[in-house]
């Protein structure tokens, strides 16, 4: 065999293993991609349900906000009436 056969063969041979490496690296990431949209599916329909699930929380929380407000005035009052006890008896 003369060199430039050998030559030929060689790369003809390492061209092959390329491209082998090649399709066997991209069927990689078609796989890792299909799992990836299959993963993003599963996640968009979790999401979707946490929405539906807690939809009804808006009108529950507008009226626990209101009685907190409620209370808010009511401690406040508290407060006002333990500053003024407190400076009675100068603590």
């Amino acid at each position: 065999m003369d060199f430039p056969t050998f030559l030929l063969t060689v790369t003809i041979i390492v061209v092959a293993l390329v491209v082998v490496v090649l399709v066997l690296y991209l069927l990689g990431i078609i796989v890792a991609l299909y799992r990836t949209g299959s993963h993003l599916e599963k996640l968009a329909g979790g999401l979707q349900k946490i929405v539906d699930d807690t939809a009804p929380l808006e009108g529950h929380l507008t009226t626990v906000n209101g009685a907190l407000g409620q209370l808010n005035g009511g401690l406040e009052s508290v407060d006002n009436h333990l500053v003024a006890t407190a400076k009675v008896f100068n603590l």
